[in-house]
């Protein structure tokens, strides 16, 4: 009978530290960190590969380098097309040339008459030459006038017509200029820098190999600053604050926790069904609300790893 006796008290006691451990916390969630794929967003050989799994990298580290022989060989022909099309163009210069010095001998032509003129002018006042000889040189005078006219009307012409031949073989440069700069574009998107500093999580190609646009390289997850989903009731939902700090604990063995600071960065505004992988103080079918929690990682902490939250 005293043996019973014994045996009931230390059973209940066990079970009393059982739901005292249960109990010791507000709320349980699994630690996981911000990770990102990258990838390349343009296709062709890998020439120089720069990381490994497990290795720590920091942001626009240069992780790999894409060939970008095909896309220059592509820039050296769009250049070679921009030679042959201004090959083509015409220079309206030599043409305006030729026609300005025609001007100038027919200006110092008018300008001779035009002295001519004066002088028949006095001669006839004088009746030292006759009506007839100045009226010739009149004549003279409007038709050089005229000439003058004429030429300038042919520079107007000359450069009108090779403008608009020009501005039609021109007029296929534009294109491939910027067929070159999408060129240039994709050159430069051959060098795959790191989005985020992190550990490489998981690598999905190697030197050597053929990549395509949008196919995963590597996968970069920041370690150092882990996040803790956690879920909580109703009632600790209302208590809770953005930036509040709490306490955070990981198991450190069997019967032993480890207490780390953690912050609450975000609270759900929507309450939802308590995930089955959670356990909480209230039954599964309560609904309930995620918060994040951000925590310092001295590297014990695991991606995957449950985590315990006293506020």
């Amino acid at each position: 009978m005293k043996n019973s006796l014994v045996i009931i008290v230390f059973g209940l006691l066990f079970l009393s530290a059982c739901n005292k451990k249960e109990n010791q916390f507000d709320a349980t969630g699994i630690f996981e960190s911000t990770e990102v794929l990258v990838a390349s967003e343009v296709g062709g050989r890998i020439v120089k590969w720069e990381i490994e799994e497990g290795q720590k990298i920091e942001k626009n580290f240069l992780a790999a380098v894409l060939d970008t022989v095909p896309f220059q060989l592509q820039i050296e022909q769009i250049k070679a097309s921009k030679k042959a099309l201004f090959r083509k163009t015409v220079d309206v210069k030599p043409q305006v040339r030729v026609i300005k010095d025609q001007i100038e001998v027919q200006n110092s032509q008018l300008k001779t008459l035009l002295k001519e003129k004066n002088r028949f002018e006095k001669l006839v006042n004088a009746d030292a030459a006759t009506k007839k000889q100045l009226d010739d040189i009149i004549a003279q005078i409007d038709v050089v006038s005229k000439q003058i006219e004429v030429s300038n009307g042919q520079i107007n012409v000359a450069e009108s017509n090779v403008g608009t031949q020009n501005k039609s073989v021109l007029s296929e440069v534009e294109p491939l200029d910027r067929k070159q700069d999408i060129l240039l574009d994709q050159i430069d998107r051959c060098k795959i820098e790191n989005p985020i500093a992190g550990t490489v999580l998981t690598v999905y190609a190697h030197e050597g190999e053929v990549t395509g646009p949008g196919k995963p390289l590597y996968k970069i997850a920041d370690l150092d600053n882990m996040i803790l989903k956690a879920y909580v009731n109703a009632e600790q939902y209302a208590g809770l604050k953005i930036n509040q700090d709490v306490k955070v604990f990981i198991d450190q063995s069997d019967k032993t926790f480890e207490e780390l600071v953690g912050q609450v960065y975000w609270i759900s505004s929507e309450a939802e069904f308590t995930p089955k992988t959670i356990q909480t103080k209230e039954e599964r079918n309560h609904l309930v609300y995620a918060i994040k929690i951000r925590v310092k990682n001295d590297g014990k902490i695991k991606l995957g790893m449950y985590g315990e939250v006293k506020f």
